[in-house]
């Protein structure tokens, strides 16, 4: 029996929504229904969507202080270079525009009285903290030690800034104290394995702070650290790794654990860290921006699934309810979705390497796309995806079966599996695609010779990788916004950029030849495949001219290289209609040369 393949534009049009804030009775969410992630309020309670923006650009909020005001956060047709504004009333004011820089990370003093945010505006490259004052309109530098940094959380006080400072080495950080008044800093995590600091949740008392970080450890537990003591202790840990989250009343801490994927809850009481207990969700998959009501009543969270495009629910704490806040409409039930099934292969050297895998209806052997995710420093998780699940589900609703591996260099399965693919050991990762090009073809349903691969960013990069270092494996790949020149990419990618970028992949200055040698234009003469390309014209993190030179030396040799630039978009796809076309014309591509 033939099975009705589900439609791709209304599998891309399938909307969602995130919370951005909550407010006594209201919640602040980021909603799609124009076609771009939006602004609008809904009642906790649930019920009509009320719309704030409507842009062409996605933004970001919070509530401000005041009755209807909001603090609004947008970039320029993905450019990245983020501005604040006030919106109230339906009228913008600025707060920090400077369109030729950015404004990042805004966070809000407990008493909505000030804003702390990062910007590089003094040179483009370093980042400095600013805290603005709603009241006066005045802001001042409160922190500016050169690197990435980024303001983590105000103390109940008010007088105390969390600053997060990224050390230099890969998948390593600090964290700072900043006294507001008198501008001094304190540095409170020396260590010496590579150790990431997750955003601090204050005590009421303002006496310390809990915060998730895997210093001394392979997995991220939660640790307090008491500031009159100046010590540490583990609160909470698990072997999978763990991140929190808290009220303003100081009533619970939020403990989310990420355990093969998948999203589970607990939480404690904040002050005796006794567990009161799982959070119920609606069913088995991820949670995102968890958020609490400011009395500590409700907690907030957009949950999504592989069939579950994603909705915002509140679960009342003390009457333990759960319940939908929004509810947008799916032209698409669920029971016509797949779940993945998670399997694990064995790399070239033994190493277990994660795979989500979806298989269609029937006997098969059918073609398989691997889809790769971006970072590295990054997880497939089984949420849905924009880049990710409509095509999925269309493709396997067509009889072709999908892969998402994780492959080293992953988070989410401990540092030392993020730190496997390092520098020098950048093509270990390319290697588990051809392992797991050889485990795909020991499953009779599937035809691993009709084996394609797909990604974005850095899986934009392993799409080239694979097909130069590999071509006798992969039958064809679509790539987005990827690294063909490792180079070239460095020395044009943003500024700021490059000295975060760096420490992962390797320095000019130290690792020049390397560099070379793992680029995929190194070794374009090997690639045979037909490739399917799509960049955003704005995008700071990858630019253009990465895709552009690989794909003129492929046309130049006759290779299939089809190109589908997007004047208006940047480093993601921000908007519907340059998403259907950009999965239409990857599906004929597909469609076409298997």
């Amino acid at each position: 029996m033939k099975v009705e393949a589900l439609g791709l534009r209304e599998l891309l049009e399938l909307r969602t929504a995130f919370p951005a804030d909550v407010e006594q009775d209201a919640v602040l969410v980021r909603c799609d229904l124009p076609g771009s992630l939006q602004l609008y309020t809904v009642d906790l309670d649930g019920g009509e969507l009320r719309q704030l923006t409507n842009g062409t650009d996605p933004v970001n909020g919070h509530f401000l202080g005041s009755p209807g005001a909001v603090l609004l956060e947008r970039d320029y047709e993905g450019n990245e270079h983020v501005q604040l504004w006030r919106l109230e009333d339906g009228r913008e004011t600025p707060i920090a525009v400077a369109p030729d820089f950015i404004h990042r990370d805004a966070c809000l003093s407990p008493d909505r009285s000030a804003i702390a945010y990062a910007t590089n505006r003094d040179n483009g490259v370093d980042w400095s903290i600013v805290v603005h004052d709603l009241r006066t309109e005045s802001e001042r530098t409160v922190f500016a030690l050169g690197g990435w940094s980024t303001p983590a959380g105000f103390s109940p006080d008010d007088r105390t800034l969390v600053v997060q400072r990224e050390s230099g080495r890969t998948g390593d950080n600090d964290l700072y104290l900043v006294e507001l008044d008198s501008g001094e800093s304190m540095h409170i995590t020396p260590h010496d394995d590579e150790a990431w600091f997750h955003t601090p949740v204050w005590l009421r008392n303002g006496g310390g702070f809990d915060v998730a970080t895997n210093v001394g450890r392979d997995t991220s537990a939660i640790s307090r650290y008491d500031l009159d003591a100046r010590a540490w202790t583990v609160v909470h840990a698990s072997d999978w790794d763990l991140d929190c989250h808290g009220d303003d009343a100081g009533r619970w801490l939020l403990v989310h654990e990420n355990a093969d994927g998948y999203s589970k809850l607990e939480l404690l009481e904040r002050a005796s860290l006794r567990s009161i207990g799982p959070v119920p969700l609606p069913g088995r998959g991820v949670v995102e921006a968890p958020v609490f009501s400011r009395d500590g009543a409700t907690l907030v969270f957009r949950f999504s699934s592989p069939t579950d495009p994603g909705d915002v629910w509140a679960y009342d704490i003390d009457a333990a309810e759960l319940r939908r806040v929004t509810t947008l409409p799916r032209p698409i039930a669920a029971d016509e979705l797949r779940e993945p099934e998670l399997h694990r292969f064995a790399s070239f050297d033994g190493e277990s390497v994660p795979v989500f895998l979806w298989e269609p209806d029937g006997e098969g052997p059918f073609p398989v796309v691997v889809m790769v995710h971006g970072g590295p420093e990054s997880q497939f998780r089984p949420a849905f995806l924009p880049s990710f699940t409509p095509f999925t589900q269309h493709l396997v609703s067509r009889g072709y079966a999908v892969a998402a591996p994780n492959v080293r260099g992953s988070t989410g399965y401990g540092k030392r599996y993020e730190h496997l693919d390092d520098i020098r050991l950048r093509l270990d990762s390319v290697r588990d695609l051809a392992a797991l090009h050889e485990w795909l073809g020991t499953r009779p349903r599937i035809d691993a010779s009709r084996a394609v691969l797909y990604g974005r960013s850095y899986g934009g990069y392993m799409v080239l990788a694979g097909l130069a270092f590999q071509p006798e494996r992969w039958a064809a790949g679509i790539e987005c916004v990827g690294i063909s020149n490792f180079v070239t990419f460095l020395e044009n990618t943003a500024p700021w950029r490059r000295a975060v970028r760096e420490p992962e992949y390797g320095s000019l200055e130290n690792d020049y030849d390397f560099l070379v040698e793992v680029s995929p234009i190194t070794h374009v003469d090997a690639i045979s495949a037909p490739l399917f390309i799509q960049h955003g014209a704005n995008d700071p993190r990858v630019p253009l001219s990465e895709t552009k030179q690989i794909h003129r030396v492929l046309s130049e040799k006759g290779i299939r290289c089809e190109l589908l630039v997007h004047d208006d978009e940047g480093h993601a796809i921000g908007k519907i209609e340059n998403r259907v076309e950009t999965f239409e014309r990857a599906v004929a591509f597909l469609d076409d040369v298997l």
